[in-house]
């Protein structure tokens, strides 16, 4: 039903071939996202980034080193407001600030909340992308193993899979991603980027 109410947002892609799509959310971080690069280099997988503006402004390099590495990259936001908590045109002056720095035509809403007002205004310039797998490794109160079964769980063809390189979901994604990423392929499935 929620996805009927944006429509043209991305909640899912390539339902007839077995590629999943890996998204991380609220990076650059140093402490996190040189991890995810170094693993996803060893599996010889490209992701797609939903980068913070603010992120950005404090690790550049690490931002360039995403696009260096042959990631994709997306906007999401300069501060990650939630959307019912501010107006209409301080999130989407959040977001065209974000824009400035982070050269993309893709956008994920923080939260994954979106007054219909903003969506409709966003769409215009973005690609707005939700997701139809939630791992859950920001949650403090889920195990690593949780985050694996969610995942696993939930996991079919053309799948946008959120994970998170944030500090705070670093200690379930450190254990779960590698074996999320060996189980997925051990299925026989492939990786790829959303498409710009």
């Amino acid at each position: 039903m929620l996805r009927l109410l944006y429509p043209g947002a991305i909640w899912r892609l390539n339902r007839n071939e077995k590629v999943v799509y890996l998204t991380f959310d609220d990076g650059p971080t140093a402490e996190v996202t040189s991890w995810v690069l170094d693993l996803l280099h060893r599996e010889n997988i490209r992701a797609t980034f939903f980068c913070l503006g603010k992120n950005v402004d404090s690790e550049p390099d690490l931002y360039h080193q995403l696009i260096e590495r042959g990631h994709c990259i997306g906007n999401h936001s300069q501060n990650h407001l939630r959307a019912f908590s501010v107006s209409r045109n301080i999130y989407v002056s959040d977001v065209e600030f974000a824009a400035q720095k982070i050269q993309s035509n893709l956008f994920r809403p923080p939260y994954g909340q979106l007054r219909f007002s903003a969506f409709w205004k966003l769409r215009k310039h973005y690609k707005v992308v939700f997701w139809d797998v939630l791992s859950e490794d920001y949650n403090e109160s889920v195990s690593p193993e949780q985050v694996f079964n969610n995942v696993m769980r939930y996991a079919r063809n053309g799948s946008v899979i959120v994970f998170h390189d944030s500090v705070k979901a670093f200690p379930r994604l450190k254990i779960a991603l590698p074996e999320i990423i060996r189980n997925l392929k051990k299925q026989g499935y492939s990786f790829d980027v959303i498409p710009n």
